[in-house]
């Protein structure tokens, strides 16, 4: 791969990471705002405008870097070989600095000070639980849309997913490390305590090394060439990976 293409694939990851934060606390803090006196709606509001958010990201970034905004998604595209591991190296500090960016973005938006450590305790087993069973289904919905050849449908699917699980998960379904990390630098209705993030990352973790073997139980044919499809498969000229 050279070095121009790389370059463009980890700007997608930055930005699309960024972006991704962005949206959910930027969406965070406005859900506070309009609707201060309900919870409930605050959450549907932030779950509503990540999953749409989401969507858009994916179109706009995936053909490029693939879309992954996630270091979970990224290992497991290592693990089934769509993906160098010296790739992942540079995906992940790329993602976990984007979703920082974004973080410090989405407070200025609002006015607030750029950066504030949020004071969000989240860590419980019930929201441990709940992150391995949101980064496992995550994983299944991704590589198993590309294992059968419907990966185009991934960015409504992912969207989809993680709008749904903001409710079906008790921890409003991170499912991400990357973000995880980001959501620390803003005290907003997204944030997450820097004490609670060891929680929620080993638990991400430990979902995305469950589903390997569950996604390889499921789809035994899994290849690199299905494994490279993830979120989306590039344009013809990022073709080599």
């Amino acid at each position: 791969m050279g070095q121009q293409q790389m370059v463009r694939k980890l700007a997608a990851e930055f930005l699309g990471s960024a972006l991704l934060a962005a949206v959910v606390i930027g969406s965070g803090i406005a859900a506070q705002r309009l609707s201060p006196a309900d919870t409930g709606l605050q959450l549907l509001e932030n779950a509503a405008a990540t999953a749409t958010g989401l969507y858009a990201i994916i179109l706009m970034f995936g053909p490029i870097s693939g879309g992954h905004f996630n270091p979970i998604v990224s290992l497991v595209d290592a693990t089934f070989g769509g993906l160098p591991w010296r790739q992942v190296a540079a995906y992940i500090p790329a993602q976990i600095t984007g979703c920082v960016t974004g973080a410090v973005l989405a407070n200025i938006m609002f006015a607030a000070n750029p950066v504030s450590i949020s004071t969000t305790h989240r860590a419980s087993l019930p929201h441990a639980i709940s992150e391995v069973l949101a980064t496992i289904g995550l994983l299944l919905v991704i590589f198993a849309l590309a294992r059968t050849g419907r990966a185009d449908r991934a960015p409504a699917a992912v969207g989809a997913y993680i709008g749904a699980a903001y409710f079906f998960t008790s921890s409003t379904s991170f499912a991400n490390p990357a973000i995880t990390l980001g959501r620390i630098f803003s005290d907003t209705f997204a944030g997450i305590a820097p004490t609670s993030t060891p929680t929620f990352v080993a638990a991400q973790l430990l979902g995305g090394a469950l589903a390997v073997p569950l996604l390889r139980l499921l789809y035994p044919n899994l290849t690199p060439t299905h494994a490279s499809d993830i979120v989306l498969p590039p344009t013809r000229t990022d073709a080599t990976r």
